[in-house]
């Protein structure tokens, strides 16, 4: 299982990493071609942008993965510890809900848009390929949320433990 974790947690370092370089580097490339050789190009604008927004949705995974997502803990952290492990299944819960839904949602948009053809208005993509990012983006964020839920449920000695 830790081989699985290792891999799994190695494809999102690289997912993101690959989109974010992609599209810093398609960004400079971009003011390049602009500023010194004057002869933009439109299609860059676009293609980065797409890029970058990829690399923010691999990204949110590895920030659930590394706990660095935005917290409110000030009451979170005076309550008991069984208190917590509750919200923490609660909160783990609702995550795991939300990320069903989204990648169920946005699956049926990428099935839609798939079956209207639009496309991007510069480069002509198609706007599904650029959609797809929201089920993958969304089942990558659930497995991290269901991971977060079991490793609290096998915590229950820290919590139960602590509170002696």
């Amino acid at each position: 299982m830790d081989k699985v974790k290792k891999h799994w947690t190695l494809l999102e370092d690289v997912l993101t990493g690959i989109f974010f370089i992609s599209g810093l580097g398609l960004i400079f490339y971009g003011v390049v071609l602009r500023y010194v050789f004057k002869n933009p190009r439109p299609w860059i604008e676009e293609i980065s942008m797409y890029a970058i927004i990829w690399g923010i949705m691999f990204g949110l995974s590895i920030a659930l993965r590394n706990n660095q997502h935005i917290t409110i803990d000030l009451l979170y952290e005076k309550l008991p510890p069984k208190f917590q492990r509750i919200i923490d299944l609660f909160a783990n819960s609702i995550g795991v809900i939300f990320c069903v839904c989204l990648v169920y949602f946005s699956t049926d948009l990428v099935i839609s848009t798939y079956k209207t053809g639009m496309v991007s208005m510069t480069v002509g993509i198609p706007m599904w390929i650029v959609y797809l990012i929201l089920p993958i983006s969304g089942t990558f964020f659930l497995i991290r949320f269901i991971e977060r839920f079991i490793n609290t449920m096998r915590k229950a000695d820290k919590y139960d433990s602590s509170s002696v």
